[in-house]
């Protein structure tokens, strides 16, 4: 469904993407992680056409996102970490208006608006302006947005910022059908225990340059070790040890840190 092949992006002298290459089927949820400055935001913005690769080529569904973007970005929908939302607008006005710059029908907008709201429990709030909602429930109205079109393609980056638990475990399962009825999804998160539970595959990027991709399995038998994710990501990235930065950050030079993390 996604295929990359050498993406190439810059800003000024800083390489942000290198000849980076990777494929996403259908039917999977893919985790794209990496630290921060990794390359990931600017390789999800290439993806569904906000930035302009410089060099490379982006296929979804077959179609080339530079020779025909308007067929490619129909089929995507995407969620940024950040959701910046039309906040004097209802959540029904907004799904109204994005329903209608995608020519669906009215009936449809309405009924498929109707839903969404409802499953994501704030449809009693549907006629009060965006701007006096919670970080939750803003990001809950970007959810709604982001599934109305029917897409076939989600790119996510960071879909559980505000979520509350039962939300939480409901889009988790939400991702789960819609890849199994073939949908595809890019996921970006740091909240690496729910990849580990929800992605088919893994791809982590540092500096712009893909480390390693693949099942968990996959990355544990690249890595050597029978190691978390957590784990796996730290040796991939050459993280450094954690009790160490954690005592760096506390002004600590006794060691108790370190005790303290081995016994955990």
């Amino acid at each position: 469904m996604i295929k990359l092949d050498e993406i190439r992006k810059c800003y000024g002298d800083l390489v942000a993407v290198d000849s980076l290459s990777l494929s996403v089927e259908r039917g999977e949820i893919l985790a794209l992680l990496g630290p921060n400055g990794a390359g990931k935001s600017t390789t999800v913005q290439c993806i569904v056409g906000l930035l302009q690769p410089d060099a490379g080529t982006i296929l979804i569904d077959g179609k080339n996102l530079t020779d025909d973007p308007q067929a490619a970005r129909r089929i995507v929908s995407y969620l940024p970490e950040i959701a910046s939302l039309h906040e004097a607008l209802t959540s029904e006005e907004y799904l109204t208006l994005k329903g209608r710059l995608f020519s669906m029908s009215e009936e449809t907008i309405a009924a498929t608006s109707e839903r969404l709201l409802r499953g994501f429990q704030i449809f009693d709030r549907r006629h009060e302006p965006i701007g006096g909602f919670s970080k939750g429930m803003t990001q809950k109205v970007a959810l709604a947005a982001s599934l109305l079109t029917d897409p076939r393609v989600l790119v996510l980056d960071e879909p559980l910022a505000g979520l509350d638990v039962e939300t939480t475990m409901v889009l988790k399962e939400v991702l789960r059908a819609f890849a199994r009825d073939g949908g595809t999804v890019i996921y970006c998160s740091h909240l690496l225990d729910v990849v580990e539970t929800l992605a088919d595959r893994v791809a982590v990027i540092d500096h712009g340059r893909l480390l390693a991709s693949g099942t968990l399995d996959d990355l544990r038998r690249k890595v050597g070790t029978d190691a978390s994710l957590e784990r796996l990501f730290a040796k991939l990235t050459q993280a450094g040890d954690p009790a160490v930065r954690a005592r760096e950050i506390l002004g600590d030079t006794s060691g108790s840190s370190a005790a303290v993390a081995e016994t955990d």
